[in-house]
C-alpha cells in the first residue's frame, strides 16, 4: 500500500507540475501580447498627430478656405460688374 501511495503522489505531483508549466506558459504568452499592444498603442500615439488631422482642425481650415474663396469670388464679380456698366477703358486712336 505504501508503494501505491507513493506512485499516486508522484502522478499527482507530475500533473500539478504540468498544469503549472502550462499555466505559466499561457500567462507569459498573454503578457507578451499585452506588451506588443502597449508598444503598438505608444507608436500610434506618437505618429497620429504627425499623419492625421483632428476633425475640428480640418473643419476650421476648410471654413477659412471657403471664406477666402468667397472673398475672391466677390471681388471678381465686383470687377465684372464694373466692366459691364462702364465698359472697358480703351482709348481710341484716330
Amino acid at each position: 500500500m505504501g508503494a501505491n501511495l507513493l506512485n499516486d503522489q508522484m502522478v499527482f505531483n507530475l500533473l500539478v507540475s504540468i498544469a503549472g508549466f502550462l499555466g505559466l506558459f499561457v500567462f507569459n504568452s498573454i503578457l507578451r501580447r499585452l506588451q506588443r499592444l502597449e508598444d503598438d498603442t505608444r507608436s500610434l500615439r506618437d505618429t497620429m498627430p504627425r499623419e492625421y488631422v483632428h476633425k475640428d482642425d480640418y473643419r476650421s481650415d476648410i471654413k477659412e478656405i471657403k471664406e477666402i474663396l468667397k472673398q475672391i469670388s466677390d471681388r471678381l464679380e465686383s470687377k465684372a460688374d464694373k466692366n459691364l456698366h462702364h465698359g472697358p477703358h480703351l482709348t481710341q486712336r484716330y
